[in-house]
């Protein structure tokens, strides 16, 4: 062995590998997720992982020439004497490799004197003398053909090769560019696919910290962070598949939403300034025939932007209005805000100030900042204490009928300057400081309003949040925040949530139209579109823009809306089944072509196209004035749900598409649940179903439960699975009947006819008619 490495201990999954200064520790997690770590004097308790993951995993460590070889079935790890650490597969095939040179430098012309003025000026001069005393690398040899995904909604396109961001959550109200490393969101998870081997790394590190994937040099990638343990997960997987659904193992699955939260949502800063307004809003979807099931309300339905309240000047009788609302079969959803009003007269502040509930400036006061109220305070959400006493106020919404809480301003943003690094916040019980609890503030708040909400109802809570990090997806659904009314914007919102979906948030969605600036008609359209399938199905714009409601820009602008809120509804109960599926197998809905087929190297930069479970190929258009575009259809036969014109895959067609028409592709020998054509998706069971057959043959496995509560994990549920052969022979078989309202009447369509079948409660067998 090399002088540096003196030795090693294994029990129980750890390997302790001892070097001359330092140790590492290697934990056998599962047979393909083992766990590096290296202690630098940080807590190793994590935000994003619950729990111990541990699976009982045969392995064996071997000593080698220059260290130590660890294998499991499928992962070898080699330690050197150097603590370099490189990753192969079972097969032998390098997936990550630690890179032996040193940095250098982006090649630039700037000389020492011109370096140290630019930096000056707040620009990135790619200084590899970084001041803070505790920070580290992570350095791994980049191959030639090796592309990068994940990272959650960061800028630009799907493939993250030759780009660089940055992880602190920021609220950034400037127009969102490629060249923009930090948006809200901290989700640290990298997916690489090396000579067609595909692998992830996880990054378990709240600090600040930063990736470099291949534009500072051909010849490597790394991860760096100003503090914090060296913590991360090697991701293997005989596929991108099984690597993310890895990452999701670790980190936690998105629970099945109640099922209306799959219908339109319509929102505007601004809805919510009288309960007359949001009714105006209401009767134009009723006077338009436009389905709408959720109403958002931004800031201004609060007293003074105080949180947990609501102006009665503005609203009468806020439960009454609830429920007037609910009685229309239009939810509302209220936004809150982190920032707590500074105020001697405002009960939840008291309450704060009392409990000492809020982070600290050094001097032992309470920190204030402005946010939309004036001055404000900040809960110290990591604290479980605070988060109860979050949650238990949560009732105040709930007591109304509201929806389920809208966290925002969460990264926490602040108008006075941002939050200095050394305000006072816990990490559990230990005291921390705002550089190492900054990353996860929304996290903790998005938790404490997902407990509060599940207390207080008993339902699957609904909670979107702005901010994130790694594991948020088990408490929240998420945004990719304040974007604006261009094109551009658009054309990002694809890969934005496809990665997102790799990185564990299979519930998000962009602002349909845009937030910020303003619509066209024909962007306005072309978004509708591009989020057919998209989960988080909202509008939403700022107060003093244009208008973007469906009527806003009249005909044919109005009809085109409502044909696709229409086909909309008929496509839920196939992404319900598909959130379904998310629960076992950890697989976003929303997905990019390449995580479907990662060995086809044509789908790794597809930006503009997305595939929705393994079935529906989507290819919107995103350019102003196109009526046409090349559509890549992937292996497999494909079905245009449009014409029914049938295509051979690993091709690219021509695809007509004018104003009203969104290209779709359906998997041939595929069977869809069809919803019914309903304005309002009911709380109450759905008494029939359709499934449509496209192709010849096709088998399908539908879910069904009550679509609200949580009763299907006591197995208060039902599997159906529907067959039809080469000779047309049909067969419905009840798998799992754990929930009592089966469907009394099934219908089988096709191309040439519609066939019935009826439940037989005696024999509980489904009979054609």
């Amino acid at each position: 062995m090399s002088s540096k490495l003196t030795g090693y201990e294994s029990q129980d999954q750890q390997v302790t590998v001892n070097f001359v200064d330092s140790k590492l520790e290697l934990f056998v997690i599962t047979p393909t997720i083992v766990r590096i770590f290296k202690n630098r004097g940080r807590s190793d308790n994590s935000y994003a992982i619950d729990g111990d993951k541990t699976q009982k995993t045969p392995y064996e460590v071997i000593k080698a020439d220059n260290g130590i070889k660890l294998q499991t079935d499928n992962l070898t790890l080699k330690i050197d004497g150097d603590e370099k650490i490189d990753v192969y597969d079972a097969k032998g095939n390098p997936l990550v490799l630690d890179y032996r040179q040193s940095r250098e430098p982006l090649p630039t012309d700037m000389d020492a004197e011109h370096r140290k003025t630019v930096g000056a000026e707040g620009h990135d001069v790619g200084d590899l003398n970084h001041g803070e005393s505790n920070y580290y690398e992570v350095i791994k040899a980049l191959s030639a053909d090796e592309q990068f995904y994940g990272l959650g909604d960061k800028t630009g396109f799907l493939n993250k090769r030759g780009y660089e961001y940055g992880n602190w959550n920021s609220d950034v109200p400037q127009v969102h560019t490629e060249a923009m490393t930090k948006l809200y969101k901290t989700i640290p998870v990298l997916y690489g696919i090396k000579n067609n081997h595909p692998y992830g790394l996880f990054f378990d590190n709240t600090y600040k910290s930063h990736f470099d994937i291949g534009k500072e040099s051909d010849a490597y990638y790394f991860y760096s962070a100003v503090d914090g343990n060296l913590d991360y997960y090697i991701l293997g997987g005989d596929s991108l598949q099984e690597v993310v659904a890895n990452y999701t193992y670790l980190t936690g699955r998105v629970p099945l939403p109640q099922k209306w939260l799959l219908g339109y949502q319509q929102s505007r800063w601004g809805y919510s300034v009288s309960d007359q307004r949001v009714r105006e809003i209401a009767d134009g979807f009723a006077k338009y025939d436009l389905p709408l099931d959720v109403i958002h309300l931004d800031i201004d339905y609060m007293t003074g932007y105080r949180d947990f309240t609501w102006d009665e000047s503005k609203y009468a009788d806020p439960k009454a209005f609830v429920a007037e609302m609910g009685r229309r079969g239009i939810r509302l959803m209220p936004i809150l805000d982190a920032g707590v009003k500074k105020d001697d007269d405002y009960d939840i502040y008291k309450e704060g100030i009392e409990k000492d509930y809020f982070a600290k400036s050094p001097d032992g006061r309470a920190y204030v900042n402005q946010v939309w109220p004036g001055d404000a305070v900040f809960p110290d959400f990591a604290r479980k204490e605070v988060r109860d006493w979050w949650a238990k106020h949560i009732k105040f919404y709930t007591d109304l009928g509201a929806c389920g809480i809208w966290n925002d301003m969460n990264e926490p943003a602040s108008f006075k300057g941002p939050l200095p690094d050394d305000i006072v916040f816990h990490n559990g019980e230990e005291v921390s400081d705002h550089r190492r609890m900054h990353n996860v503030f929304g996290h903790n708040m998005a938790r404490a309003a997902y407990d509060g909400l599940k207390a207080a109802t008993g339902k699957r809570p609904y909670v979107i949040t702005r901010a994130a990090y790694s594991g948020t997806q088990k408490y929240s659904t998420v945004w990719t925040g304040d974007n604006q009314s261009l094109w551009s914007h658009l054309q990002m919102a694809i890969p934005q949530l496809s990665n997102l979906g790799l990185s564990g948030f299979a519930f998000a969605g962009t602002d349909i139209g845009g937030f910020q600036a303003n619509t066209t008609a024909e962007l306005l359209t072309r978004w509708l579109e591009a989020s057919l399938f998209v989960p988080l199905f909202r509008n939403h714009a700022q107060m003093g823009v244009r208008y973007q409601e469906p009527w806003s820009f009249g005909e044919p602008t109005l009809s085109i809306y409502r044909k696709f809120l229409k086909l909309r509804y008929r496509f839920v109960p196939y992404l319900y089944d598909q959130f379904y599926q998310e629960t076992q197998n950890g697989l976003p809905v929303m997905r990019p072509l390449v995580l479907n087929d990662d060995q086809d190297p044509k789908v790794r930069n597809i930006n503009d196209e997305y595939m929705v479970g393994d079935t529906i190929l989507v290819a919107p258009i995103v350019e102003q004035g196109a009526d046409k575009r090349l559509v890549y259809l992937p292996a497999g036969d494909w079905i245009d749900f449009n014409s029914q014109a049938e295509y051979g895959g690993h091709t690219m067609i021509i695809v007509d598409a004018p104003i009203d028409t969104l290209p779709i592709f359906i998997k041939k020998n595929t069977i869809l649940p069809w919803g019914q054509a309903v304005k309002h998706i009911s709380d109450q069971p759905d008494r029939f179903m359709t499934f449509r057959l496209l192709g010849s043959q096709a088998s399908y496995d539908h879910y069904q439960d009550d679509g609200l509560d949580f009763n299907y994990q006591h197995g208060e549920y039902n599997l159906y699975h529907v067959a039809i052969d080469a000779n047309q022979q049909i067969t419905i078989n009840l798998t799992k009947h754990g929930y009592p309202a089966t469907y009394e009447k099934i219908f089988i369509e096709s191309n040439h006819d519609c066939i019935e079948f009826d439940f037989d409660q005696q024999n509980q067998t489904y009979i054609r008619q």
